[in-house]
């Protein structure tokens, strides 16, 4: 069960620690970093569909990728036992927002959890899939470092004349994982309570004005021309029984869409998922659906409904090796004209083991297979894009 606890670290962090001292600031902080070097066999037939002269993609052979992120978390505890934190993740690569999310918290035994800023919401926090050992995720788009999921869908979009961008597909949405937000809003400002621990079981809920501005303040967003009013709730529930444990989840969540169009309609998502551990076997899985308004979809083509599901299972060994097969699976309209007319297919499978080398220290090996397809009722050939992985990773963790 110790390669589980790997996958909850994140949130962990989030929860304000003890200072030595009452009244005296601990200025705690930690961070991990991925390393992965992965050799690739990329097939597709994008070039064959769009009949153009230029190179068709090449993502065979040997390949890097890396995932870091130093997390700040200093908090100080009161003596009357409410513990006020920060939390604020740093990016560890140079993208367009270096700060991941950043959110202060307020809480204490019996009155829970506040948190308050930029985060993810109570729904996605409390949601739980198919377990896993190593850190190339295939419940996320973490494999588009080596498989393109982006411009998969090259040649519908050239056909109808529109950027490609519109038809990949979307991140915290179920195409991609169970992991989900409400129209795949991510870290924007919100306010989310987590009740204390009743006999395992936890209750979030969420708010969030608007679901546009990432890891910033959103100062005047007129709420009319985007997603907004996002409310989340979300249940977990986890506990052991003699020797079998279990962790249950269910999330739900709304916003209100800025269409005007009369069959506009709310943006929603809601999922379940389990795992259940028992002589050092842990076996998991979930199911999710994100259910957009498709009345914001161009008139030419591009993303509307997804639902996806996981399933896996893991055998933590006796020593320093645990294993991992699991699979993740989606499928998602393609709209045209506000009319889901096809559907984008997406599928993911990873076997994998890990070792333990030392604190903080992992060794991943793994295989991953992943295929994606995309078709419009037959009006359109369909394109597809096919991959293998076969990679290690050292994982540090502190």
């Amino acid at each position: 069960m110790k390669k589980q606890l790997l996958c909850t670290s994140a949130i962990a962090l989030g929860i304000a620690a003890a200072p030595a001292a009452a009244q005296e600031w601990n200025l705690d902080w930690g961070g991990y970093m991925n390393q992965h070097v992965a050799f690739g066999d990329i097939s597709d037939n994008l070039t064959a569909l769009t009949g153009l002269a230029s190179p068709d993609w090449e993502g065979d052979g040997l390949d890097l990728h890396q995932t870091t992120e130093i997390i700040f978390t200093p908090s100080v505890t009161l003596d009357n036992g409410m513990t006020f934190g920060i939390n604020v993740q740093l990016e560890g690569e140079r993208t367009a927002a270096n700060i991941d999310e950043t959110y202060m918290s307020i809480s204490s035994d019996t009155f829970g959890r506040l948190d308050l800023g930029a985060e993810n919401s109570a729904g996605y926090k409390s949601m739980v899939g198919a377990p896993g050992v190593t850190s190339m995720y295939i419940n996320s788009p973490s494999t588009s470092a080596f498989i393109p999921y982006t411009g998969v869908d090259a040649f519908l979009s050239a056909a109808a004349g529109t950027p490609i961008t519109l038809v990949t597909l979307p991140f915290r949405q179920a195409g991609l994982s169970s992991y989900t937000e409400v129209g795949g809003n991510n870290d924007v400002q919100r306010i989310t309570y987590y009740t204390p621990d009743f006999n395992g079981l936890t209750v979030g809920v969420s708010y969030a004005p608007q679901g546009v501005v990432n890891a910033a303040s959103s100062f005047s967003v007129n709420k009319n021309a985007v997603l907004s009013d996002i409310f989340d709730i979300g249940v977990n529930y986890s506990n052991t029984f003699g020797s079998t444990d279990i962790t249950l989840a269910a999330r739900w969540g709304t916003g209100d869409s800025p269409s005007t169009a009369p069959t506009a309609s709310d943006f929603e998502t809601w999922g379940v998922g389990f795992q259940v551990g028992f002589n050092n076997i842990t076996v998991g899985g979930s199911w999710t659906e994100n259910d957009n308004d498709e009345t914001l979809v161009p008139s030419v083509i591009g993303i509307g409904d997804s639902e996806g599901w996981s399933f896996g299972v893991t055998y933590d060994a006796a020593g320093p090796w645990a294993f991992e097969a699991l699979t993740y699976q989606s499928e998602t309209d393609l709209v045209v004209g506000g009319v889901a007319l096809g559907k984008t297919d997406r599928e993911a499978y990873r076997i994998g083991a890990s070792r333990t080398l030392g604190p903080g220290v992992d060794w991943d090996i793994y295989v991953v297979h992943e295929t994606r397809d995309a078709n419009i009722l037959g009006a359109l050939p369909g394109d597809e894009v096919e991959g293998t992985l076969l990679g290690t990773a050292i994982n540090l963790s502190f």
